[in-house]
């Protein structure tokens, strides 16, 4: 108990040092979140009021939204275009990435469902969704990702419509994909491709026979022979966490076990986050599989301190705080994007705090 006492008495002095620097410094967007998501003020609060004042003038906001098109989309560059034009067709290409990447940031600032052409947006990516009710992604295979449909899930309920039947049907999907450990695998490419007449094979040449229905979906049995993918694993709980009838239903806790339990260790499948250095990697934005990531997810799941798998990480969280009170982007160092990622590992300290 002493060393519980002592992480914790720890962890409330970081809070407060680190806090006080980055309010000194932070942009809008990041005050309000230390305000609200840190240090606990009130939404009424004079300060936190002022912060969202600051935060519907902030140029990265107000550019995001006179950019957005009356069709939901943005506008991107020439090379990505053209990209996007030579492939399958929509949803493939950089549009759609830039759809839910630019709403999650938008929801990040503040702003408001409703604001602009943030609902043809969202309508964009309904328009996407096939009828098994998954959200059809930008990659070329256009296989579904647990993780991107997570994403997709978090931005759909941050923008209110979680009363859309759609979204039913999306979060159906992503809850009849869990498996046997509790994870989740990214269909065919992380399980049939294992089979010994797939596994040599070149993955254009496997997804062309997936296409043309020459590969049979994997077995009961097959199944249970492959270990889920962590990164698709914690990008389904990432979603599952924005309803509050599924943040802690007790089927979802083997997820969330089955991540702990891999906590710092190499992902099972090559071809999504394989390395280790995954796990300690801060990034921006903060969805990116990383272990700062799955610390949020595993807190509002209810993965507390009286689990020493969560301490152990929390700890490694702490370790990664430079001596001036900031958690620092792994690669290149950025001035704004660091203080979202040392923003977001303040709130999951301080959430730490109170499970105590």
């Amino acid at each position: 108990m002493i060393v519980v006492v002592g992480l914790k008495n720890d962890i409330d002095r970081i809070i407060e040092e680190s806090s006080r620097k980055l309010h000194q410094i932070s942009i809008p967007p990041v005050r309000c979140w230390l305000l609200d998501g840190v240090l606990n003020k009130s939404r009424e609060d004079a300060a936190f009021q002022n912060a969202l004042a600051e935060c519907e003038r902030y140029p990265p906001r107000v550019k995001l939204l006179k950019t957005l098109r009356e069709d939901g989309t943005w506008p991107i560059s020439k090379q990505r275009m053209a990209e996007e034009d030579a492939g399958p067709g929509p949803p493939f290409g950089w549009t759609s990435t830039a759809i839910l990447r630019n709403l999650y940031l938008l929801y990040e600032y503040f702003t408001p469902p409703g604001t602009g052409y943030t609902d043809e947006a969202i309508e964009k990516i309904f328009e996407w969704q096939h009828e098994d009710g998954y959200i059809m992604g930008s990659e070329q295979d256009m296989l579904p990702r647990p993780a991107r449909n997570g994403l997709a899930m978090c931005v759909l309920y941050r923008f209110k419509k979680e009363r859309d039947p759609r979204v039913d049907r999306l979060v159906q999907w992503i809850i009849n994909g869990q498996r046997h450990d509790g994870g989740w695998n990214i269909p065919y490419l992380q399980d049939a491709r294992y089979r010994d007449e797939y596994k040599h094979m070149p993955v254009d040449d496997f997804i062309t026979k997936v296409k043309s229905g020459e590969v049979a979906p994997c077995t009961a049995d097959e199944s249970r022979r492959i270990p889920s993918c962590i990164w698709s694993t914690l990008g389904a709980l990432r979603g599952l966490n924005w309803s509050d009838s599924h943040r802690q239903d007790m089927k979802f806790k083997p997820g969330g076990d089955f991540v702990l339990d891999n906590f710092f260790k190499r992902n099972y499948h090559t071809n999504f986050y394989y390395s280790e250095k995954n796990w300690t990697m801060l990034k921006f934005p903060v969805y990116y599989g990383s272990g700062l990531t799955a610390i949020d997810c595993l807190e509002y799941m209810g993965f507390g301190p009286d689990d020493p798998r969560m301490e152990k990480a929390v700890r490694w969280l702490i370790s990664m705080r430079r001596n001036d009170g900031f958690w620092y982007r792994s690669m290149r160092p950025h001035m704004i994007d660091d203080q979202w990622i040392t923003v977001t590992a303040l709130m999951i300290l301080a959430f730490y705090s109170r499970m105590y």
